[in-house]
């Protein structure tokens, strides 16, 4: 028998749901509409003024004491950008992104969690600055990779994949650009390394240069030069292309 599920429909649960009860119809998605976008002028609110800053993602398991090193390299990895200037910013919940939190804490750096409506409850951990809660994944996504100036991907379970790839996926596409992304443990994601450059790459399915999108690292300061270099590579284009229009305005007499 199977067993029935009791907890409280989260908003996405919701959302995502196509059952309808017969005789009525689903207007509460159309309704719906309004708290997506609410939630969104909120996450662009509150997150303006924010410095530059660095989205760190891991797995909430690999918590502080268990043996596990991966929580001691995220401080570090945290502390080292924070140190160089970025706000640290995260899911806001334990494991990885608690240490991510913990190291700009540790850094005198911007902290800031991201907090998502969980079948479970999920506190926001203890060192954050800025937290802001959010109800959809989809909309916590666009502000984890809209105020980020790169990510680094700690290891993690699928919801580490699912922004890893949607964050390849956006860069490849030319929807982002000039967005380091950086993996961190050779020996968790070398694999993962493999098979795309052995399988996918291999079978056509990306191109040889898809594979330069990522830096494969296990230190924290290659992994903090690698972003810098790629933000300065990025503000020097921006003046560039700056002084270009400030030009052109001026030949046409604008």
């Amino acid at each position: 028998m199977k067993k029935e599920n009791k907890h409280k429909l989260t908003e996405d649960e919701q959302l995502l749901s196509n059952t309808v009860s017969p005789g009525s119809k689903n207007s509460s998605d159309s309704w719906r509409v309004f708290r997506i976008m609410g939630e969104l002028v909120e996450g662009f609110d509150s997150l303006a003024e924010m410095p530059p800053a660095v989205t760190i993602f891991g797995s909430a398991r690999d918590r502080e004491g268990d043996g596990n090193e991966w929580y001691e390299k995220a401080v570090v990895v945290a502390r080292t950008l924070g140190e160089a200037g970025f706000a640290i910013m995260t899911g806001g919940g334990p494991g990885i992104m608690e240490a991510a939190n913990r190291g700009a804490s540790e850094a005198g750096a911007f902290s800031v969690g991201l907090n998502i409506e969980l079948p479970f409850e999920q506190h926001i951990n203890p060192y954050v600055d800025l937290s802001v809660d959010f109800r959809y994944f989809f909309t916590r996504k666009v502000m984890l990779v809209k105020f980020a100036k790169a990510f680094v991907v700690m290891p993690g379970g699928f919801g580490t994949m699912d922004e890893l790839f949607e964050a390849l996926t956006l860069v490849q596409t030319g929807k982002i650009r000039n967005f380091p992304i950086v993996l961190f443990g050779t020996e968790y994601w070398g694999g993962l390394i493999d098979w795309l450059r052995n399988t996918m790459l291999e079978n056509g399915k990306i191109s040889a240069e898809d594979l330069d999108l990522i830096l494969l690292t296990d230190s924290a300061e290659e992994a903090c030069e690698y972003i810098l270099a790629c933000n300065n590579e990025q503000n020097v284009r921006e003046e560039l292309e700056e002084s270009v229009r400030a030009v052109t305005r001026k030949a046409v007499g604008r």
